[in-house]
Order: structure tokens, then C-alpha cells, then sequence
């Protein structure tokens, strides 16, 4: 069963060290999932700073600069896994390497008639 995995944490919760040693690890995951058969694909976002909303209310669009919400943990990446079960998923999840100062929501994938096949 096809899994996303949204990594959660406040942006300012590493140093800059400590992000560089997050993606050192994140790729070694990566590395590792895919070893297993699990892995589909996974990256970091950039800073929130980055981000751009569109809404569309009453016929009109919206853009504004930011998240579409004020939290203290923000979406930070991904990773969209192949798990056997939840149980498999939320062992994956345990070793997301920020899963110790953030929060990995786990997301089956639903399955809809009509898209396009992976090439």
C-alpha cells in the first residue's frame, strides 16, 4: 500500500548543522527504502518563506505569500513510501530522521480511476 509520510517541524527547531545532518540522513533512508523496495520517492521543501497559496472564493483567486495556515510546526518534505501495512508504514515513519523534534503524519494514498500510469 502506497503511504506519505509529511514531515512536520518548526523550521527554526535545527541549527543550520544540524539540518545539513538531517539530510545526510534522509538520503541514507532513502537509500535504504529503496533497498527495501519501499521507497518512491521523498524530498525536503524549501523554508515557508518560499511558499505561495492560491485560494479561489466567490469566482476569485487568491494568492498570498505564506502558508495557507499560522502553526508552530510547518510542512517541512516527504516521503512517499510502498508499505506493506500501517504497522510497516509507522516503523518507517520512527525513522524519519527529525521524527524526534517534529511530527510525521502518516497518509494512505487514495486510489482514483482516470490517472495517468507512471512512465
Amino acid at each position: 500500500m502506497k503511504y506519505m509520510l509529511l514531515v512536520y517541524l518548526n523550521e527554526n527547531a535545527l541549527t543550520e548543522e544540524e539540518y545539513k545532518k538531517c539530510y545526510v540522513d534522509s538520503a541514507k533512508l532513502t537509500r535504504d527504502l529503496n533497498t527495501e523496495g519501499k521507497y518512491l520517492a521523498a524530498s525536503p521543501l524549501q523554508r515557508i518563506a518560499t511558499a505561495t497559496s492560491v485560494r479561489i472564493r466567490n469566482g476569485k483567486r487568491m494568492i498570498t505569500d505564506g502558508p495557507f495556515a499560522e502553526t508552530h510546526e510547518q510542512l517541512g518534505g516527504f516521503y512517499l513510501i510502498d508499505a506493506k501495512d500501517l504497522d510497516d508504514a509507522i516503523r518507517i515513519a520512527a525513522r524519519v530522521p527529525v521524527a524526534n523534534v517534529g511530527t510525521i503524519e502518516i497518509r494512505p494514498l487514495l486510489d482514483i480511476p482516470g490517472l495517468p500510469e507512471k512512465s
